[in-house]
């Protein structure tokens, strides 16, 4: 007689369970996606009003009730816009501001804070205790002696007060990119610097090709957070900057606004074409910028 093999009991009830405790994580993963959309939905609502008044005629924008897809598609605001104005000058005088402020910000502030995080010096707590108090001094206070020292270098309606002080770290609001810089360095083993250090390394060679390629993240982090600050910048080019050629889009915007104050389609369509580099430079690095804010602060 043939034996008939039993069936395996185990089994099948190993994958009950298994199955039952997937569920209520898919139905909690299904509810978190739906909150964070409902929660998305009241921030994304002023940009599509953006978007879709950029592309209508200003007899549609005040429609009662609201008309969310143009009819038809105005996609002449956006070249009257960007042509009336010399924008595309405005667009060169940001780009290398913000370039050459992304530059002076990356190098010294992760230089400053390499020596804060990777170097033992006398006073070095004290040293950036000191630092770190500067963030609670409002910028008001610096504003007019900032003013009277740039007036007497002779350096207004020039990009030297709006670049300049991002090559010292600490200045321009680079305080805050020190300590984010610093708590991520810490989060690098120090066995890597000491064995550099016994093969000959100088503290240059291991701040170069040890502690930089290993802080991408948070060095595209302070990136973007320059960029973007600096891109956005109004009150500094509006004391500093006065003529016209030096505008940047910022400037632009606002004399294009008062300028063109009754014509929405194009003041829609030109605040849309200042916004769009920041978001498709976020959308790009969005991966990058949520892990170095992750890691930072976290120590081995």
């Amino acid at each position: 007689m043939t034996a008939v093999a039993a069936p395996d009991r185990t089994r099948a009830k190993g994958v009950a369970p298994a199955q039952g405790l997937r569920r209520p994580r898919r139905y909690g993963r299904i509810l978190l996606y739906v909150a964070l959309v409902a929660g998305s939905i009241p921030t994304l609502l002023p940009f599509v009003w953006l978007v879709r008044s950029a592309l209508m005629q200003d007899g549609q924008m005040f429609a009662s009730p609201p008309q969310w897809i143009p009819d038809p598609f105005q996609w002449s605001n956006f070249g009257e816009a960007l042509t009336t104005q010399p924008f595309a000058r405005y667009f060169l005088n940001t780009l290398i501001i913000a370039v050459v402020s992304v530059l002076g910000t990356v190098l010294t502030c992760s230089v400053a804070a390499f020596s804060f995080s990777r170097l033992r010096w006398r006073g070095r707590d004290i040293v950036f205790a000191l630092l770190l108090s500067a963030v609670m001094l409002p910028y008001a206070v610096t504003l007019i002696p900032t003013f009277v020292m740039w007036q007497e270098l002779g350096a207004l309606d020039t990009i030297a007060p709006l670049t300049v002080p991002s090559w010292f770290a600490g200045a321009g609001g680079g305080v805050f990119n020190v300590f984010l810089l610093r708590q991520f360095f810490l989060t690098i083993p120090f066995e890597l610097d000491e064995a550099a250090y016994i093969d000959g390394a100088s503290p240059w060679r291991v701040f170069w090709t040890i502690v930089m390629p290993l802080s991408k993240p948070a060095i595209i982090v302070v990136t973007i957070f320059t960029f973007i600050g600096t891109w956005n910048d109004f009150l500094g080019p509006l004391l500093y900057l006065q003529n016209e050629e030096n505008y940047t889009l910022s400037l632009g915007l606002a004399s294009f606004q008062s300028m063109y104050l009754t014509q929405w389609g194009y003041l829609m369509a030109a605040s849309a074409a200042v916004i769009a580099p920041i978001i498709a430079l976020f959308f790009f690095l969005q991966r990058y910028f949520i892990e170095g804010v992750t890691l930072t602060g976290i120590k081995n």
